[in-house]
């Protein structure tokens, strides 16, 4: 289906805080260069009927205010919009809130720059048990889709996204994306043993569900 080493060593992550009215929150920030013009990426990221074809059917209003949600995923409130550059809203699942925002930058020859930051409060007993990874490998999984779209390649089928989770390269994709949060998590000051160790507990988990 990819390149996997290509793909994951095309994307940038990186790990820390950011404090918000309700207090200090982890954030994990993924980003990616796609050959595509800002106006592309985002009517791509914000468009209805786009959505669905690299990332999961959406419903709602999309728009300042407006509630969405994801099939099967997250809902939230949008709860800031700065076409084409960002948009901030809210990631509501599980009964936990968090937040997302995506920024985009115009870079030279027609490219732009994506970086999605993903905020939340996460108890430290959770962050040692799974480290940025639990949440990382799905925004991989996310880059990976919006890639594959802006390359032109075929609206995605869902069935066929599960199947190749659950495949030898899909097991592969998701350990090395495991490892590279691993590496962003040491850089940000977390003992590298305790991370490697969470790494591996994600990973396991990822791999054994085909999730």
């Amino acid at each position: 289906m990819i390149d996997v080493t290509q793909q994951i060593n095309a994307v940038r992550r990186r790990v820390g805080t950011r404090v918000l009215e309700a207090g200090e929150a982890r954030t994990v920030t993924i980003s990616q260069t796609y050959v595509a013009a800002i106006e592309d990426v985002w009517d791509a990221c914000t468009s209805a009927e786009r959505i669905p074809r690299w990332f999961l059917p959406v419903s709602g209003e999309l728009k300042l205010g407006g509630r969405y949600q994801l099939e099967g995923n997250a809902g939230g409130t949008i709860e800031g919009c700065d076409p084409p550059k960002s948009f901030f809203a809210t990631w509501e699942y599980g009964g936990e809130v968090s937040w997302i925002e995506v920024r985009l930058t115009a870079e030279a020859a027609g490219q732009t720059r994506l970086e999605i930051e993903h905020i939340a409060h996460v108890s430290d007993e959770r962050w040692a048990e799974f480290g940025p990874a639990a949440v990382g490998i799905g925004w991989d999984s996310t880059v990976l889709g919006l890639s594959l779209h802006l390359s032109g390649g075929p609206a995605m089928d869902p069935r066929e996204g599960m199947a190749w989770a659950a495949s030898a390269e899909g097991r592969e994709f998701m350990t090395l994306a495991s490892q590279r949060w691993c590496d962003a998590s040491v850089a940000a000051g977390t003992d590298e043993a305790a991370a490697r160790a969470a790494a591996g507990r994600t990973t396991a988990a990822y791999t054994a569900t085909g999730a």
